[in-house]
């Protein structure tokens, strides 16, 4: 298993670089650049001082040079600073809004998990019930219903009409003021609507893979040695094929790891949360090239590491997987 890790962390370094190659040459072809949306709407700048500022982001070099010097920096991980006004430094800005993103991301997985297993699990094992068949409503609900949309309809209702919640931000302007607790609970408060709204379509598909991988499961022949040597039903459903159903759902876990990051932007933008997903979209809308890579070096080492990390796990809940 070392071998294996060690060999699959050296291959992620030229993966890295190639990603980071291809993304950077792309948004250089965008259309559009940092000094001409600096610069449009100012009738006043001239061309001596567009040529200065290209000069200063130092856009005036070749692509591939320019990707170059970005690559020596990002060795000693300095991913420079941004081109907005208030030039800052990238990695600061990525640090002071990513907490609360995933905070909130986490917050949707564990809930999506705790829930979407357990009704995966009872919809196998009633297959053709009341709750099997109410539950299929339920998936192709969330499937098809839109987030921005059942956002606006949750605030519309719990926020406006009822007045249960609150609609925008993480905490209310009172907050220093409360007690340790009530600040607990209004941070509860606030994050209650975007991790519901952030789960449901996650909920409706885990609860689906779930579903089937236990369908293929409980009709193995293992399944069915385990009730002739009279093994009560717990331990067959939750020790032997759940066991094994839950394979496809930690490769799903993985290749959901980058989501923590990049997967946030549409409720972020609708309740007014200042996370990493929105500032990588105002990054991207600025032609903020050092703020967007920092943005592309952390979703795809996200990546990299989640399809890492589903490998291993599948080692360690298949034992034929350690033993090859």
């Amino acid at each position: 298993m070392l071998k294996y890790l060690a060999k699959r962390l050296a291959m992620m370094v030229p993966l890295l670089i190639g990603i980071t190659f291809i993304s950077f040459v792309v948004m250089h072809l965008a259309p559009g650049s940092p000094v001409d949306l600096a610069t449009t709407l100012n009738p006043k700048v001239s061309e001596i001082a567009m040529e200065r500022l290209t000069k200063i982001y130092g856009l005036d070099k070749p692509v591939y040079e320019q990707y170059w010097n970005w690559l020596q920096r990002l060795a000693v991980l300095d991913f420079g600073r941004s081109f907005a006004p208030d030039g800052r430094p990238v990695l600061d800005k990525i640090a002071e809004r990513l907490p609360i993103t995933i905070t909130i991301n986490l917050l949707s997985l564990m809930l999506v998990l705790v829930v979407a297993v357990p009704i995966g699990v009872y919809s196998a094992t009633h297959q053709g019930s009341v709750f099997d068949q109410a539950t299929t409503v339920f998936v192709f609900v969330g499937f098809a219903t839109p987030t921005f949309w059942l956002a606006l309809l949750c605030m519309t209702l719990f926020g406006v009409h009822l007045g249960w919640l609150p609609i925008s931000g993480i905490k209310s302007l009172d907050h220093a003021q409360m007690s340790w607790l009530g600040q607990l609970g209004d941070y509860a408060r606030h994050l209650f609507l975007p991790v519901v709204v952030s789960a449901i379509g996650g909920l409706a598909g885990m609860s689906r893979y779930m579903r089937a991988n236990m369908l293929e499961a409980v009709r193995q022949d293992y399944i069915t040695t385990a009730r002739a040597k009279g093994l009560s039903e717990v331990a067959v459903i939750y020790r032997h094929a759940m066991r094994n159903a839950m394979m496809p759902v930690i490769t799903i876990l993985g290749l959901s790891l980058p989501a923590l990051i990049g997967g946030s932007v549409i409720f972020e933008s609708i309740f007014a949360i200042n996370g990493v997903g929105k500032l990588f979209y105002d990054a991207v809308m600025a032609r903020d090239y050092p703020l967007v890579m920092g943005g592309l070096v952390l979703g795809a080492v996200l990546t990299l590491v989640g399809n890492l990390l589903a490998d291993v796990s599948y080692g360690l809940a298949d034992p034929r997987v350690r033993a090859s």
